[in-house]
């Protein structure tokens, strides 16, 4: 029983260590490149902000209010990434009133992620009647 156990772990001793690092270094290589992976995701429902000057007292709308933004980056930072985390905003200051005026909407989003689309690209600025 002894020469059994003996056997089983001694015989051919450097063969078997050698099976063990490169197991241990296959298994470190995958668990790095799924961390490593790059993932997609999209976030709907995301409201549109009006950024203008303090000045400006008009209460400027935006059609539509909400748009979809798709980002990809790193998996762990695509994970931890929260709505809060994005930022739709409509720059109308210099703007006076216009007639079927769309700008284009910028996105702020944490370093590392990037920017894939915008759905839609462009909103419509409604300005209020004034009477």
């Amino acid at each position: 029983m002894i020469k059994f156990l003996r056997d089983l772990f001694f015989a051919d001793f450097w063969l078997k260590l050698f099976s063990l690092a490169l197991a241990v270094l296959i298994w470190l290589t995958v668990s790095f490149a799924v961390e490593k992976e790059i993932k997609v995701r999209t976030f709907s429902k995301l409201p549109v902000s009006v950024m203008s000057t303090a000045e400006d007292v008009r209460h400027l709308r935006v059609r539509p209010s909400e748009v979809e933004v798709t980002v990809q980056g790193e998996g762990s930072l695509v994970r931890g990434l929260r709505p809060s985390d994005i930022r739709a905003m409509v720059d109308v200051t210099g703007i006076e009133a216009s007639h079927a005026l769309k700008k284009r909407i910028d996105v702020s989003i944490m370093a590392g992620i990037s920017l894939i689309r915008v759905e839609p690209p462009e909103v419509e600025i409604i300005f209020p009647a004034w009477k």
